[in-house]
């Protein structure tokens, strides 16, 4: 494989290769590339000049490539193939995993129609199973390939039947221990078996020690698992404990990847998944109602300060520390928000409950807190001759770095307690409530000093 960096003058090229119908030329281009930058080169492409290169593959690159696509360009470049195509083309070729997530991106009708294509039945049945499941448990997760023996049976057994099932599967991680009846019993390891005698039992050398999960685990809770116990295979488990799949690390990078762009999108007030190629309309509604939610909290604040006009009028000095107040509270909220999202989505929350959380969060509070405060408290000693605005902006800022901390760290953890996502909470949601109050401690602590000193 080559470095490969996507350039105008390279496209410029191909394109004249593909006008051309230069199908050698084309070949040798694209030989040395691997599937991901060929999706790539896609992307530049229009959707006849895409199928004539994809038709210039061999039937297992053309297979890898469709899968490194993005989902609405797999789609539409799908949607324009006939189902037996698809089926000997591209389905043939992959893993069930694959297979089954990209016929589900296919309406139900298409999908019959593909699968009744595909020669092998067997592979077809894995394939219809796995559509099954839904997409975010380790069911959609899991592909059908894997290599299994049966603890009863003696090494050069095992060694046969490996080499049979080996010819379908591209990587061997792990080799797993079943019964008679298909319950997972543990795995096997290849050097042990290698530097043990032929006659010997599975049952004496594999080891019982494995980590699986059922079915039904959400695909998230698969992926901690995962990167807890630092596996790159990961078997799956019916009810009753059968042995039904594997999930490779390939696949949970994928999930992983797509939690971060989640989280980090609702962090950022959209609400739904949006790509920079979607429509305008598509991101408009996707934004929208975090900036109305913000707008309306934006109201909010001027009538909190709209209350205390009289004093803000007598003591215009007020209004200087009014955004300053208000920036730091959103600050602090979302650094507090932010740390307990992230201990929540790696689940390294730990034995620590709700309340020790909280209580933790406070401390950190009241020392931010303090060092903030001891700082703007010099800042108005040395340049504003004014004790009661000092502490006033002194007062307030104490108050509201800790009231901030304790809301920031209370908010996610209210969320997931509810199944919500926490990472709503690191969003406009918890700047918008921290500007609010924020505002109405600094106004109202101003009114207390200004009022008893003035």
């Amino acid at each position: 494989m080559v470095n490969f960096e996507l350039t105008r003058e390279y496209i410029e090229n191909l394109r004249e290769l593909i006008s051309s119908k230069n199908e050698t030329a084309i070949v040798n281009l694209l030989k040395e590339l691997h599937p991901a930058d060929i999706a790539e080169i896609y992307e530049e492409l229009n959707l006849d000049e895409a199928k004539f290169i994809y038709f210039l593959m061999d039937d297992d690159t053309a297979a890898d490539v469709l899968t490194e696509l993005e989902e609405d360009d797999r789609k539409k470049f799908l949607d324009s193939l006939p189902s037996d195509v698809i089926a000997k083309r591209f389905i043939d070729k992959m893993e069930s995993d694959d297979a089954a997530d990209v016929l589900g991106e296919l309406d139900d009708q298409r999908q019959q129609e593909v699968l009744s294509h595909i020669d092998d039945v067997s592979a077809a049945g894995d394939i219809a199973d796995l559509l099954n499941y839904d997409e975010d448990t380790a069911g959609g997760l899991m592909a059908k390939e894997l290599i299994k023996v049966k603890e009863k049976w003696g090494v050069s057994t095992c060694l046969r039947s490996m080499r049979r099932q080996a010819e379908e599967i591209d990587e061997v991680y792990y080799v797993y221990v079943v019964d008679n009846d298909g319950i997972l019993k543990g795995t096997l390891s290849l050097k042990r078996m290698l530097l043990s005698p032929v006659d010997v039992s599975v049952k004496d050398i594999y080891n019982s020690d494995v980590i699986s999960v059922k079915v039904d685990v959400d695909a998230e809770d698969v992926s901690n698992i995962m990167d807890k116990y630092d596996l790159v295979a990961l078997p799956v488990v019916d009810s009753i404990g059968r042995l039904v799949g594997r999930i490779t690390i390939d696949d949970v990078v994928d999930i992983i990847r797509e939690e971060a762009e989640k989280d980090y999108q609702l962090a950022s007030g959209i609400i739904e998944d949006v790509e920079a190629s979607d429509g305008v309309l598509q991101h408009t509604r996707a934004r929208i109602p975090w900036l109305l939610i913000g707008l309306f909290g934006g109201i909010l604040a001027s009538w909190v300060a709209s209350g205390h006009l009289d004093l803000i009028e007598q003591f215009p000095a007020l209004a200087i520390f009014m955004a300053l107040i208000a920036a730091m509270g959103g600050n602090v909220g979302m650094q507090s928000s932010a740390i307990v999202v992230q201990s929540l989505a790696s689940g390294s929350v730990g034995l620590e409950t709700n309340w020790l959380k909280l209580l933790k969060e406070l401390g950190i509070a009241l020392l931010n807190a303090s060092i903030l405060s001891i700082l703007i408290f010099g800042y108005n000693m040395f340049f504003r001759d004014d004790i009661a605005l000092t502490i006033t902006v002194t007062s307030a800022m104490f108050s509201v770095v800790v009231f901030a901390s304790l809301f920031g760290t209370f908010i996610p953890l209210l969320l997931n307690k509810f199944k919500i996502d926490p990472a709503l909470a690191t969003g406009p949601f918890v700047t918008t409530m921290n500007d609010i109050i924020g505002m109405f401690l600094y106004l109202t602590i101003g009114n207390l000093v200004f009022t008893m000193l003035g």
